[in-house]
């Protein structure tokens, strides 16, 4: 199958090939798209779409307030500080 032009795709992904890499590279998209049309032909109507072949679920542990740093731990390694916050760099001008 080859009804896509090599040097549009990749002129797209913005790399440059050998003319034996266009061949090469050439073939196996021309593979895939032939693949890609034989999965179209299977009737998927009475499947539901999933974004994964298993179900997957969330383990989440409660949300429970416990002991945090202090202000003076937390700063206690901070290369500058001032007012009790951390002094960094400005980045934006």
């Amino acid at each position: 199958m080859s009804d896509f032009n090599i040097h549009y795709v990749a002129r797209l992904a913005r790399i440059a090939l050998t003319p034996e890499e266009e061949e090469r590279l050439g073939a196996q998209l021309g593979n895939i798209l032939g693949y890609i049309a034989k999965l179209r032909e299977v009737d998927v109507s009475g499947v539901e779409p999933m974004s994964h072949a298993f179900p997957l679920t969330n383990v989440m542990r409660p949300d429970v307030a416990e002991p945090s740093l202090t202000q003076e731990e937390a700063l206690r390694n901070a290369p500058a500080r001032a007012s009790g916050l951390f002094v960094v760099p400005k980045i934006v001008e």
